[in-house]
Parts: structure tokens; C-alpha cells; sequence
């Protein structure tokens, strides 16, 4: 490797983390390491003891300690805590049958974050275990945490960069920037040019000076930024989040009204305390307030999407995030990068146009055509000779994609001239055979000289390269060179014989998944660090309408509105840098759309946490797969339909199961404030409220939450729930209340009443599931029939009504507790048909 002039300062970044496409981002050189002999050993100790070497913060995105505090430590979860704790020490333990959703609700939520930390806290960007560099004039391999700043590295064919720097030497040198930028070809790099951390040599070497590692390094930063935890949005949690803190703020004055109002209807406090009859009192504070919590839909939420999360893995869909189940029902654009989604990310070969000795292309010769060629003497040699290249140990990538096309011809070269960034092309020589001479592969103008695009081959390559594919001229020359000459360079006049044409091998099924999402009103973007020749190229092989190129987002406005502007124009975007993928996200978040972002590279890390729901392809870098909210693992688009089809089951059905638990909540309200005020006796145990709630809410909720569902998601679930649930819970409650008062005023047994009261309120309650069960099926009409047995299972056979403590009323207050409850029914159904007539002022929409 030959030295070269001092490296140039490049200029700092634009953005941190986020460097534009041709442009890196590394911090000023502040002193010049000689390449030859490298920092010396007392040189490395003083950047050690600075705190300039290589290694990385291990910090966790989240700790255990902090899941379970959120988890556990909420208003919600004291209540029910403390509920379940006055039962136990009261010895009243069959009355606390409410706990289990609570700490159900809990484990679940903890084990679905826990996973997700785990994966973010294993998120690395960088896998190197050594690396080369010379120190004291020698050559040394030493671990990439052993790496100091102005470091000379040594870097060769197949090394990932462990750290920033700024190439001090080469003979030319490519990097695959793919992952970082998007750039599906590696790109050549100078003395002078800067290399990022995560980027890896294809081909060629060169001599860095680091300039930026450990923490400040590109991968460091995008890595500790990816790491930062986030929750996906979910209208679903934000609407139980706003009824959560509606529900925590009254909880508070509910309590203290309802304990009270049940310490004075035993004649005050201090007779209550004096007789005993506190305990009483208690237990049945305690059933009041337990059944305000409405822990049932949370955890039904958490079931729902839990149980499509097992789904989607058997289809190699892994949700690392319950709530992303829901995303895709609500997005209504779709952003895709290029390399590794839409494409598989590998160069292949397309075809190879043969060229006559006059120089005109004929027509082009397919791979099955070209494998049937043997190399024998008086037939053409040059296809043998082109599935050389491709088999050569040192072929670059896109002459590996020769490989699976042609099969090897196993001939022996007399000499070899490998691939450099610098020349654009190998060479091989054959001393005997039908491929006798020498031949080279290259791009059109290293192989044909400047005079390129004049000739037929000429114009044939800039054909194929104005299509968004690459192109290489394969030619030949009857005298085989040596080994000397082709350490000289010395290549005799060549003769092109063929023009090969290469191409990203676009995804079978991308086509068909964008045309279903674009039939189902999703709009479809692409944005990709690739060259907008090469990505409007790919986004018309997948239907994607567009007149030329993609729009070159380096000509993009840093400006809000103007680029809003420019993105409501333009659909297809190449040259797209990480921080301008993840500003077009948020410009398309601000203008009011629900976006999702696919991708594989770290280039994408950044958006796809930035936007409403990420998905990463398998295959992709392992930062793209910590913060994406669903992961492709075979990288097949055609499972994202089932993807839409699972969330909109799971919103439908919350949406659907939400009216029969808002309503109970509602009623649960009204129930302790009335019967608070009122200084009246609660009519129920809160065993019999945990009967009441399994027969009308829990089992029938769990059935419908999973049941088939293809309802398109309509914004403002919890305002259309509201305008049902407030009404249709407040007929509940009045009616509960009559029936108690009635049962009273007979002066029967108060298990009577307390039975009484739980027929109403589950007459009124399979209504309320009934309105949810709509349209009537098979199985929903089925699931209220069950329910009907089950109420009289529970009151009439003997081991179930000792339980529960139900005492089947006498005949009057039987008849008017199905009578009540008949005619609270007959309101809930006027509620139900005038619901969707109330103005949404009326109430808040999610």
C-alpha cells in the first residue's frame, strides 16, 4: 500500500447520528498519525487514561426495577391491592376473586416489556472481535475495545469499521455503506474521505486514522439513540389511558363517600365500630369501589394482543411490542426503503446482450441459454470466461452474481489481475484452450477508454444504466498476458464481446402486498438512500406510478412547510439520508397521517422508531430489529396483509368488548355514589359482583375479543363507546337501586335482596352483551344463551348459591327483578339506536 498526502478536515455533520448521503460525519482531525509507524506505546496510554479509546456504554434502555414500578405501582393496581388485602385480613379471601385480573394484567405486562428490553439492551451495530493497526511501526491485532483515537487502522477486503475515521492511504478502497446509508452500491473512497463505524470493505484496502470512537462514534450514537425506550402509539391505550385517569381522579372522593355512606347506614361510625357491623361495612365499600376499576378491559386489551402476537409468529411476523398489533388497521401511508424491502438486497444478473465483431450488440442471451454453452474448440469461449469472474475467490458482489447464473468452467488462469475500486475491473489471462487470451470485465469506461459512449457498447451500457441497472463490458484479446504485466497494468487493445447487465432482485411478492394495500386506501411512499435512477427503476417493477426519476432528497427543504409541500408532489425519494428519512416521517406525522416505515438497514433504525409502526425485514441489521415494532423474520411482504387483517380483528373486538366494560364501569360509579349519598347498604358482595362480571363481561368479552373480525378501523372508538356506555350504565344503576329499594321495603332476608339486585343488574347486562354480540352469529347468539343458563345454574344449584351466598327471591321479588330488569333492557336499546344520533360533543373522542 502506497502512502498518500496528508488527510483533508472534513467538515462536521449537519446533523448528529444522521449524516447525509456522499457526506459522513467524524469529528476534526486534531493531530497527524503517520501511517507508517502509527501511534507509539506511551501515546496509546495517554489516550487511555483520556478516555479516547474504543468502547462502548453497556447502559440498559430500561432497567427490571423500573418495568415493574410502572407496572405495579399505579393507582389501579393500589386500589385493588388494597382491596384484596382488607378481605384476606378480614378472612373474607372468596371475595377477592377480582385480584386475578389484576395480576394477570400485571405479568402480562411485564413479561411483554421485559422482552422488549432485553432485545433493545442487546442491540449492537457493531460485531468486529479485532482488528489490525500499527503501532511502533508494527503491525498489531488488537480487540476493538482496545482501540484508541488516531489509531492507524488497517482495513481489507471482507473488515467491518470498528470506529469513525478519515483514510490516510489507499491504492482505492470500497465500502459497503448499505446499512448506514442506503446506498445499494459500495462506494469508492479517496485519501481524505471519511469512513463510518459499521460500514464494511468490499473490496480493496486503505489506511485509517481514527477520529472518532467509543461514545462518539456514528455507530455509538445511532445505537444509544435507538436504544432509547418508546411505546408504540395505540389509540387504544390512549383512550384506556384517558379513562384510566378520569376513573383515578374520581376514585379518590369515591372512596371516602362510599365508606361513609356504608358506615352510617349501620347507624354511624361509632355504632358500626361498637356492634361490629364494620366489617361488614367494609366488605361491601370493597365491592363497591374493586368494581369501578375496570381492570377487566385492560387486560383484555393485553389478552387480545397477545393472542394475535402468537398468531402473526407462526407466520414469521415477531411483535415486540403488544400494542403494534393494532398499527396497521390505522395506518394510512406506507413508507418503504428500497434495499433489503422491496428488493432482497443482492445484485443479480439480468442478461448479457452478446456483441458482434463489428461492436453492435445483438439480441440478449439469457442464463439458461449461456449455461448450455460448452467451451470447446471452434464454439465461443466468452460465456466460460465471464462465469470465471463470477467464481473467482475475489470477486466483488456483483460479480458474484455471475455465480448462481453460470456454471464454473473450471480453467486454470495463467495470471490474474483482481478487482480495485480504483481500476473498475479484473482481468484474467488463459495461456492454452478455447479461451485462449486475455480478459476483462469492467465498467464501460475503464474497459473501452474515454471514447466509451460513442461506440454501440457505449451506448448500449448508458441504456441499461438509464434503466437503474449497472452495467459491465466483458472484452477480450487474443494475447495472453503475464503475470509481470499484470503487476504493470499492461493490458493489449481488447475487443468487447459482450455487455452484461446487472440489477436488484426485486421481492416476488412486493408487487401484489402494495397493490392490496393501495386497494385498501393505504398510500404507498418510497424512500431510498439509493440513486433516484435506481429507485424510480425498482418502484416501477412494483406498479408504483412515476414519469423519469425519483426526486432527489438532496434537493430537499429544511423547512416544515415547503416540505410538507414537496412530499404532497412527490411519492418516490432517492438519496435520502437517515435524518431525512425520519424528517419525512414526522413531516407526514404533522400533516395529520398515520404512518408505518419498513426497512432493514441502520440507515432505517432511526425512522422506523420515529414513525406510528416499524417493520423490519429479518435479514436486517440487528439495530433495525431492536426498536422496529414488528419484524419480518423471513422477509417476506406478503405477510403484512395478515398483519392489517390481525389488527383490525383486535380493534373491532376491543371496540366491541370496550361497551360492556365501560358500561359496567359506569354503573359501578353510579352504584357507589348513589348508594354512598343515599347512606342506603350496598346490595352485593363483591363475590357476587365477580359472578355478575363473569357471566356478562369476563367470559363472553374473552370469546368475542378473539372471534374473526374485518371491520375497517374507524377513528374515535371511546367517543362512539361513550355516547352508549354513560346512558345505558346509568339505567343500570337506577335500576339496580329500585329493585334494592323495593326488596327492602318487603322486609325480606337480605340475601334475598342481595340476589334480587344481581338478577336485575345480569338482565340488564347480557342485554348490554346482546347490543355487542350484533350482527347475531351461530356462536354470539350462542355465547348469550349460555350466559342465561349459567345466571340460573348459579342461583338454583345448591354448591354455587352457597358460595356466591345467593337466596332465590320470593315470588313478588322475583317477577319485579325481572321485571326491572326487562325494562332497564328496553332503555339500553333506546340508548343503543339513539347513540350513534348524539353530537360527539357530548362527549370526549379518543
Amino acid at each position: 500500500m502506497s502512502a498518500q498526502t496528508p488527510a483533508r478536515t472534513p467538515a462536521p455533520a449537519d446533523a448528529p447520528g444522521a449524516p447525509a448521503a456522499g457526506h459522513v460525519d467524524h469529528q476534526r482531525i486534531l493531530t497527524t498519525t503517520d501511517p507508517a509507524t502509527g501511534l507509539t506505546a506511551a501515546e496509546v496510554a495517554v489516550r487511555i487514561a483520556d478516555g479516547r479509546v474504543n468502547r462502548l456504554a453497556n447502559a440498559s434502555s430500561r432497567s427490571l426495577l423500573s418495568i415493574l414500578r410502572v407496572n405495579l405501582f399505579t393507582l389501579f393496581n393500589l386500589v385493588i391491592a388494597v382491596c384484596t388485602a382488607v378481605l384476606i385480613v378480614l378472612g373474607r379471601w372468596q371475595d377477592a376473586l377480582f385480584s386475578f385480573a389484576a395480576i394477570s394484567n400485571v405479568v402480562i405486562g411485564v413479561v411483554q416489556e421485559h422482552s422488549a428490553k432485553r432485545k433493545l439492551d442487546g442491540l449492537a451495530l457493531l460485531h468486529v472481535q479485532r482488528s489490525t493497526v500499527v503501532r511502533d511501526g508494527e503491525r498489531r491485532d488488537v480487540a476493538m475495545g482496545e482501540l484508541v483515537q488516531d489509531d492507524i487502522l488497517l482495513l481489507r477486503r471482507g473488515d467491518q469499521v470498528p470506529a469513525d475515521g478519515v483514510i490516510v492511504a489507499t491504492e482505492g478502497v470500497d465500502l459497503d455503506e448499505s446499512l448506514l446509508t442506503g446506498e445499494s452500491e459500495p462506494q469508492l473512497k479517496h485519501v481524505g474521505d471519511g469512513v463510518l463505524s459499521g460500514s464494511a470493505v468490499s473490496a480493496g484496502s486503505a489506511s485509517v486514522q481514527l477520529t472518532s470512537v467509543g461514545s462518539d462514534s456514528f455507530a455509538a450514537r445511532l445505537t444509544a439513540e435507538a436504544r432509547r425506550f418508546s411505546l408504540v402509539h395505540s389509540e387504544l391505550r390512549v383512550a384506556l389511558n384517558r379513562v384510566v385517569t378520569w376513573i383515578s381522579i374520581a376514585l379518590v372522593p369515591l372512596i371516602a363517600i362510599v365508606l361513609n355512606g356504608q358506615m352510617q347506614a349501620r347507624g354511624g361510625w361509632a355504632a358500626a365500630i361498637a356492634s361490629g357491623e364494620w366489617q361488614d361495612a367494609v366488605v361491601l365499600s370493597t365491592a363497591a369501589i374493586s368494581a369501578s376499576v375496570p381492570q377487566g378491559l385492560i387486560l383484555m386489551t393485553s389478552i387480545a394482543f397477545a393472542v394475535a402476537a402468537v398468531k402473526l409468529a407462526r407466520s414469521q411476523v415477531l411483535v415486540q411490542e403488544l400494542a403494534a398489533v393494532e398499527g396497521l388497521a390505522r395506518v394510512d401511508v406506507i413508507c418503504l426503503d428500497k434495499t433489503g424491502t422491496l428488493t432482497e438486497g443482492d445484485v443479480e444478473l439480468l442478461e448479457v446482450t452478446p456483441v458482434d465483431d463489428a461492436g453492435t450488440p445483438r439480441a440478449a442471451v439469457w442464463a439458461d441459454a449461456l449455461r448450455a454453452v460448452d467451451v470447446q474448440p471452434g464454439t465461443p469461449a466468452w460465456p466460460a470466461a465471464l462465469a470465471w469472474f463470477g467464481h473467482d475467490e475475489d470477486a466483488n458482489p456483483t460479480a458474484q452474481a455471475i455465480r448462481p447464473a453460470l456454471d464454473a468452467p473450471g480453467l486454470a488462469p495463467s495470471a490474474v489481475i483482481g478487482f480495485s475500486s480504483a481500476r473498475r475491473m479484473s482481468a484474467v489471462a488463459f495461456a492454452s484452450g478455447a479461451a485462449r487470451g486475455t480478459w476483462v470485465l469492467g465498467a464501460p469506461e475503464s474497459v473501452l477508454g474515454d471514447g466509451a459512449g460513442d461506440s454501440a457498447v457505449g451506448q448500449r451500457a448508458l441504456e441499461i444504466a438509464a434503466a437503474g441497472r449497472r452495467a459491465l463490458v466483458l472484452a477480450h484479446a487474443e494475447h495472453p498476458i503475464d503475470q509481470e504485466q499484470c503487476e504493470r497494468l499492461e493490458l493489449p487493445p481488447l475487443r468487447p464481446v459482450a455487455v452484461v447487465a446487472f440489477g436488484e432482485r426485486v421481492r416476488d411478492d412486493a408487487a401484489a402486498t402494495l397493490e392490496y394495500f393501495r386497494a385498501q386506501g393505504v398510500e404507498v411512499r418510497v424512500i431510498s438512500g439509493d440513486h433516484p435512477r435506481t429507485v424510480g427503476a425498482v418502484a416501477r417493477q412494483v406498479s408504483i406510478p412515476l414519469q423519469g426519476d425519483a426526486y432527489d432528497a438532496r434537493h430537499l427543504p429544511t423547512d416544515a412547510e415547503e416540505l410538507k409541500a414537496v412530499l404532497a408532489d412527490h411519492h418516490v425519494l432517492g438519496r435520502v439520508s437517515p435524518g431525512q428519512k425520519r424528517g419525512i416521517v414526522e413531516a407526514l406525522q404533522a400533516m395529520g397521517r398515520t404512518v408505518a416505515m419498513t426497512g432493514d438497514g441502520v440507515n432505517d433504525a432511526l425512522a422506523l422508531k420515529t414513525a406510528d409502526l416499524g417493520i423490519a425485514m429479518g435479514e436486517g441489521a440487528a439495530a433495525t430489529k431492536a426498536v422496529a415494532r414488528l419484524v419480518l423474520l423471513d422477509g417476506r411482504f406478503s405477510h403484512l396483509p395478515q398483519v392489517v387483517a390481525e389488527g383490525r380483528q383486535v380493534i373491532a373486538n376491543i371496540e366491541r368488548v370496550s361497551r360492556i366494560f365501560l358500561t359496567k364501569t359506569t354503573y359501578a360509579f353510579t352504584l357507589a355514589l348513589l348508594f354512598g349519598a343515599f347512606l342506603v347498604q350496598y346490595p352485593f358482595l363483591p363475590r357476587q359482583l365477580s359472578a355478575t362480571d363473569g357471566l356478562t363481561i369476563g367470559i363472553p368479552a374473552f370469546v368475542l375479543a378473539l372471534m374473526p373480525a374485518a371491520t375497517r378501523y374507524v377513528p374515535g372508538f371511546l367517543g362512539r363507546s361513550l355516547r352508549f356506555t354513560i346512558p345505558a350504565g346509568v339505567t343500570v344503576a337506577l335500576a339496580v337501586l329500585a329493585i334494592t329499594l323495593i326488596g327492602r321495603g318487603a322486609e325480606v332476608d337480605e340475601r334475598q335482596v342481595q340476589t334480587a339486585a344481581v338478577i336485575t343488574l345480569t338482565v340488564c347486562g347480557l342485554w348490554v352483551l346482546g347490543i355487542a354480540c350484533r350482527p347475531f352469529t351461530l356462536v354470539r347468539a350462542g355465547i348469550v344463551a349460555l350466559m342465561v343458563v349459567a345466571l340460573v345454574v348459579a342461583v338454583l344449584v345448591p354448591v354455587v348459591r352457597d358460595f356466591f351466598q345467593f337466596q332465590l327471591p320470593e315470588g313478588p321479588l322475583l317477577l319485579a327483578s325481572i321485571g326491572i330488569g326487562l325494562v332497564g333492557s328496553a332503555l339500553i336499546e333506546v340508548w343503543h339506536r339513539l347513540a350513534p344520533k348524539l353530537p360527539p360533543a357530548l362527549v370526549a373522542d379518543a
